[in-house]
């Protein structure tokens, strides 16, 4: 089991930028994937990005070029968010998965705003 805390949310205007940060604790040497999900208003939770120990790193084509996820250390991964557009407003989620038992944990979530 992987326990997760996200960071960094906020309120900014757009074409700003914030930078969420998650910290993992527990079975750090079982995960496979680290990444980020987010909700929108009256939207499903939805994949935003992804790295793999492996380094590959996977985005939504909403946010390919604007966003980037970076593996800070073993058990921390960073998501810098550039030019940040009004639909990018939602709960931004946190998530492990660990191998082989294929589990995924989440984080509690950080609210980002962008708006004039």
């Amino acid at each position: 089991q992987v326990q997760l805390v996200a960071s960094g949310g906020g309120l900014v205007q757009p074409g700003g930028s914030l930078r969420l940060s998650c910290a993992a604790s527990g079975s750090i040497s079982r995960i496979a994937t680290m990444g980020w999900y987010r909700r929108a208003p009256g939207n499903e939770r939805n994949m935003v990005a992804f790295i793999t120990n492996s380094g590959s790193e996977n985005y939504a084509g909403s946010v390919k070029g604007r966003f980037t996820i970076s593996r800070d250390s073993e058990n921390t991964v960073s998501l810098p968010m550039n030019n940040l557009k009004p639909e990018d407003t939602a709960v931004y989620y946190c998530n492990a998965n660990t191998s082989p038992d294929s589990r995924t944990d989440w984080g509690q979530g950080t609210t980002v705003t962008v708006s004039s």
